[in-house]
């Protein structure tokens, strides 16, 4: 079976103002960079919209209808609204936001069917910084916990596993799975390091979240070795029935908004080092989402070496 790759145009839609870093031009290049003859085989599917009933899965109805209801309003009347310092709605974001969580959903219903082995969600906003009931950290729902929730919801899966190498910790993702033992969220982040979450300690209610943070300055040897005595072996215990990825490059040593000194080597021995899992545990079910990465060049050589990887497990 073959690799599907999930997008759509409407994700350009969502335009923060200039300067911003999380700006278009991140999906133009990840796309630019899944062009060449490699990965002419990859299976591409337009990403439908999410349904409120998935979103509700991970959100609150409250925010939900903050988002998609007086926030998109306010931005198609003002151009722009801010919900936070960081996090901003343009006309088109609300549609971009449903349709990068739809991908997610998709991608899973295509896993679970049979019509591709793994999945790459190519999409924005990015989403592991939403909470339940907050947008933030340039996220207005979290992709990949909705496509998570989805999973078990309709296919009637117990064990549903998580993991984030994005250099800023998931809190939103955390959030959303930390009192329930039959969710797993492991992550390697910075730490100091924007959102001030992740430490250690915090484990959830079971165990079931297990953050490996990383100095600044930790290049892939430290990476790599967190990997393999933290998220994995606590993976391996969980047993995952599906696995997803949230899979964010601004780790990479040229990145600006962050101090890791990771390379696209490092991303592809991740993707594959998780893919070996999920043969062992859950057929090889895999899908993966965008999160962060704002050197254009280095994201676009990440995100191909992560895809290579999900194309040769």
């Amino acid at each position: 079976m073959s690799t599907g790759l999930f997008t759509h145009l409407a994700c350009l839609g969502h335009a923060p103002p200039p300067g911003h870093p999380e700006s278009p031009d991140r999906l133009r290049a990840v796309l630019r960079g899944l062009e060449g003859e490699e990965f002419q085989y990859l299976r591409k599917f337009e990403a439908v919209p999410a349904s409120r009933e998935a979103l509700a899965r991970a959100h609150t109805p409250s925010h939900i209808e903050s988002v998609l209801g007086r926030y998109s309003a306010r931005a198609r009347e003002e151009g722009y609204v801010h919900l936070d310092p960081d996090t901003v709605m343009s006309p088109g974001s609300a549609e971009a936001a449903l349709r990068a969580a739809g991908a997610v959903v998709q991608a899973v219903d295509a896993v679970m069917a049979g019509e591709i082995r793994n999945a790459f969600c190519a999409v924005r906003p990015p989403g592991h910084h939403a909470e339940k009931a907050r947008a933030m950290g340039f996220c207005l729902f979290d992709n990949i916990a909705v496509g998570a929730l989805h999973a078990r919801s309709v296919y009637g899966l117990t064990r549903i596993a998580v993991v984030d190498f994005d250099v800023h910790h998931g809190n939103g993702t955390q959030d959303i799975f930390f009192d329930d033992s039959n969710l797993f969220y492991g992550s390697t982040h910075q730490v100091p390091l924007y959102p001030g979450t992740g430490d250690a300690a915090e484990s959830g209610v079971a165990g079931n979240v297990v953050n490996a943070p990383l100095p600044p300055g930790a290049d892939g040897a430290p990476f790599r070795a967190a990997f393999a005595r933290a998220i994995l072996p606590a993976l391996d215990r969980f047993e995952p029935e599906f696995l997803l990825i949230s899979a964010g490059f601004d780790a990479h040593r040229l990145d600006p908004l962050a101090q890791l000194r990771l390379d696209e080597a490092d991303f592809a021995w991740a993707t594959a080092e998780l893919c070996t899992l999920a043969a062992k545990h859950c057929a090889g079910r895999v899908v993966s989402a965008l999160e962060g990465g704002y050197d254009l060049g280095a994201l676009a050589r990440s995100a191909a070496a992560h895809v290579r990887a999900l194309m040769e497990n």
